[in-house]
Parts: structure tokens; sequence; C-alpha cells
């Protein structure tokens, strides 16, 4: 988890813990914590039914005080406790009076989601000055539920996950100091990741007790012994995966719609209303610090055929001139012209997909004019050729060098991502070009499990003259252990970084050790994958 991402949003946590006996007692018209008759309140359960008998499944504070707490069965309980006050669960009144409160934040904020059963999640980013800073406004909403007879705790963080975890599980509630977040969330016990009975245990019995526990353990090796979703639980809280909250009010979507008392044929007449409409789309944009992702454009002919057209752009935008010439490649690279007939009574525009994009003063030196290029140009191939036709690679978290990197759609969803930087003047570790598959070659090597001394090829012998290595990388143990029983798969790799008496560079590796092969006096194969410029 970086910096950056601790300072580019903020979210505020609210975590009801006893939301369904609290519901129940504000709808009979009781005040926090005193009865009608101004004594306590007394321990009340709801129970619900499970495999045909009967469980606490909620409880109020008085009840969780005197041992009382959800998954006990209501006769133990009452053994406990004869004086329970018991009422049935109602899990969408509860889930309904949660909406009711999530609607009650939207004066906080333009962005509240609910976090299901009995959370919400606020998005602070610069509203938090209008209430005094963080602490002000976690104290504003904490008075209001507090009148309302609600208890609630909350914890604000960058991450909305984050933010609930250190609400529920944290060792103190409230706002955490930013340089004290990252350290406050590793501190969480295993229970922050919301992860099932089965996998928590399996954590605990390894000894990870802590996020900060998890984090430090190879993903591979946490995804292989505990299942993928305990990494992409962590990755959520620590940042690494992004997931966007839903907000409880969906914003309208923008359409733009102009209609003719007559058919229009002319493409001079149609292109100007077409510019209008991306104006009147960017001023709108413009308000509403947002720039638009995709962009469709649908034609309605007065003989009720339509034709739509859509772009997708890889960075937000509201400049109507790139707008109109991507939409001028995509008229250009049709296989079929547009053919307007008797003319077209009606074009609108709608804007399905858009993004904040707030205003940015431009560099004195040019700073980023080249990376606005770069993005223009990737728009413009994509329209022309095809969203498939143009990728990016992407780095993963592999260690197999085959699986380091994935190629997605370069104007999707996905962000270009920082790759790993080499050590300043040093020759890098990989190579550029990868075959795949690697190439069969024959080397010869002075020892068993050296290095080696001459290759061949492409029918052409090369003399090593200076070697980097080995580099050994094994392959996953589940492989390891499947290939054990027919001798395939389960080799380890000895990488050599080799250099020919040419000075041309090559990476070649032997697949296995004399000891893990099945006939020894044929020894393992070797392979070339790859070439350094």
């Amino acid at each position: 988890m970086t910096d950056a991402n601790l300072t580019r949003r903020r979210y505020l946590a609210l975590w009801f813990p006893f939301l369904p006996a609290e519901r129940l007692r504000i709808e009979q018209g009781q005040h926090h914590g005193r009865t009608s008759g101004g004594q306590a309140d007394p321990p009340a359960v709801l129970v619900a039914k499970v495999r045909g008998g009967l469980r606490l499944a909620a409880v109020n504070s008085e009840a969780q005080a005197l041992g009382v707490v959800p998954g006990l069965t209501l006769a133990d309980a009452r053994a406990m406790q004869p004086g329970l006050i018991v009422a049935e669960m109602d899990t969408d009144a509860d889930r309904h009076w949660l909406q009711h409160l999530a609607r009650r934040c939207s004066g906080w904020s333009p962005l509240v989601t609910v976090a299901s059963p009995d959370g919400i999640t606020l998005d602070i980013s610069g509203v938090d000055h209008l209430f005094c800073g963080e602490a002000g406004l976690a104290a504003q909403i904490r008075d209001a539920f507090d009148e309302l007879g609600m208890t609630m705790r909350l914890a604000g963080a960058a991450l909305p996950a984050a933010a609930q975890a250190l609400a529920r599980h944290g060792a103190s509630y409230g706002t955490v100091p930013v340089d004290e977040e990252r350290q406050a969330i590793r501190a969480l016990p295993i229970a922050a990741l919301e992860l099932d009975e089965e996998a928590s245990l399996a954590l605990r019995r390894a000894g990870l007790k802590t996020i900060g526990d998890v984090a430090a353990r190879p993903a591979a090796s946490i995804a292989a012994r505990f299942g993928a979703g305990a990494v992409a639980a962590l990755r959520r809280m620590t940042g690494e995966e992004q997931v966007p909250i839903t907000p409880l009010t969906q914003p309208v979507p923008l359409r733009f719609t102009r209609r003719f008392a007559e058919p229009v044929a002319l493409q001079a007449t149609i292109a100007a209303c077409f510019m209008d409409l991306l104006r009147e789309a960017a001023r709108v944009l413009e308000q509403r610090d947002l720039g638009g992702k995709r962009f469709v454009l649908t034609l309605f002919r007065s003989d009720g055929a339509r034709r739509r057209l859509d772009i997708e752009t890889g960075l937000p935008t509201r400049d109507p001139a790139l707008v109109l010439r991507l939409f001028n490649e995509r008229i250009a690279s049709l296989a079929d012209p547009l053919d307007p007939g008797f003319g077209y009574d009606r074009i609108t525009l709608f804007l399905p997909a858009t993004e904040p994009l707030p205003g940015v003063q431009p560099a004195l030196d040019g700073g980023g004019q080249a990376e606005t290029a770069l993005a223009e140009l990737i728009d413009r191939l994509s329209t022309r050729l095809g969203a498939a036709s143009l990728c990016r690679l992407a780095p993963q978290d592999r260690h197999l060098p085959e699986q380091a990197q994935l190629a997605l759609s370069a104007i999707g969803n996905c962000a270009p991502a920082r790759w790993p930087a080499p050590a300043q003047d040093e020759p890098p570790l990989r190579p550029l070009f990868l075959f795949d598959p690697p190439q069969v070659i024959e080397a010869i090597a002075e020892v068993p499990d050296g290095p080696p001394r001459r290759f061949r090829w492409r029918r052409t012998l090369h003399e090593v003259r200076l070697y980097e290595g080995p580099e050994r990388i094994a392959t996953e143990w589940w492989r390891r252990k499947a290939g054990a029983a027919d001798g395939k798969g389960g080799l380890t790799r000895d990488y050599y970084r080799v250099e020919d008496k040419c000075g041309r560079r090559y990476w070649i590796f032997r697949h296995g050790l004399y000891s893990e092969v099945s006939d020894p006096r044929q020894g393992p194969k070797w392979y070339l994958h790859g070439l350094f410029a």
C-alpha cells in the first residue's frame, strides 16, 4: 500500500452492531437505553429458525453485556437469562431500516453506499472541509445517530474495505491519522478479511493471526493453501485491487436528443447537429467535473430504421473536437456506409460511461502532453481497427516468466500499470523478446548441472563467452506434486544469461536436474526462452 493510495480518496465507515434490536426498539417508540417507565432496557434477543431449531440471530447491548451472544440456541440463552425479551428476526425490515439510515447520510456526502447487513460507507473526499475536517464530520455523524438512538462505531480510511474493517475490528474507533493507517490495518485480526469460517480457522492454525502476517507471505502460497478469496480480500484491504462503491442513488445517464420537423439528409446539416450535441454534452460534463469514456450515437431514419455508432476512449474526455474525430474514424471504417435514405428525423447522443475529470493546470514545461497524445493515438487506432486489435501488457504477480504479463485491451478499463524498474546502470534481468513456446536447443556443459559452454540453435553452433546464473525458478508446488506420478510438469528451471563470441546475448534454461529426470543418461533438456536486445 503506497502513500499515493492513502491520499487519493477518503471513506468513512459506519457500523451498527445492534441494528436489528435497536430498529425494533425505535419502531416500538422506546427511548435509547430507557423504557417508558424510566428504567434501563431489559435484555432482548431476536431469533431465527436454523435447521428446525430457534437460534439467536441478533441481541441488544444489554443482552451482550450478560454474555448472551448470537449463535446460541434460544433454550441455552433462556437458561442463562430467564428474563430475556424474545422477538422474531425480520431481515426485510432491517434492510429497509439500513436504507433509511443511508439516506439520512446523504446530507454529509453525495456518495453513500450500504455495506450489508449492518454498515454504511460514505465517500467524504473533498467534503470534509465543510465540517471542519474529518474529525468534525465524524463527531457530527456520531451525535446525530446517538440522538436517534442507534449505537454506532465509525472509522475513516483511504479504502472502503479498510474503513469497514477498522470500524468493525479496530482496537479504537474513530478516524485514523493517514500516517498511522497502514500500521492500523496490518494490526487487524484475521476476522477483518470477512472470510468463511473454514478459511479463517485454517489461517489461525497456520499461525497467521493478523492481516500483517498474511500480507508478509507470498500471494501465490496464500492462494494455494487458503483459496483465492483470501488473496482477493487482502488486496481489497491494501488497495492492490480497486473495488469502487456503488452509490445509493444512481446518477441519471446523460442523454441528448435533437428532433427535426422535417427529415434531414444533408451531411453538413447532420454534422452540425452532431457537433451541437457534443458541445451540449461537454457543458454538462464540465459542470459535473466528469469526462465521457463511452459515447453512443444513434441515427433514426424516417422509415423506422436506425443506425448505432459507439466509440470508447482510454481516458475520460469532454473535448468535442476529439470525440468528433473518433466518430469520423469509426464511420470511415464501416464496411456498410451510412445511408440516410429519405432522411433522419431524430439524433441522440448517449454517454453510458463517465469518470471524474477535474480541471488541471498544465505544466510550464509541457509535461503531460506526451501522455495525452499517446492516449489519443490509442483511441484512434482502437476505433479504426477494433478494440481487440490493440493491446497493452499488464504485469502479473507470477514467478514463471511466460505468466508474468497479460495482454489486455489498450482501450479497456485497465489503467496502465507500473512495471518494476531495473537497477540503475545494470543490464536487464529479463529479455524483451520471449519465445512462446521456448525453443529446444542442444547444449553442452562441462559438468552435470553446470552452465552451458556451447549450444546449437537453428543449425548454428554458438560458443558461450560469458554467462550469468543460474537463476532457479521452480514450478508451482501443486503441479510439481501432480507431475511426480507421470514424470511431467514438475521440473525446475535453471536460467542462464549467456553471451556468445559474436556479442549476441540469449536467455536459456535447463529444464530439470540430472537427479530429477527419469533417464539420467540422456540428461535434462535445454531451451532458448528469449533474446536480449
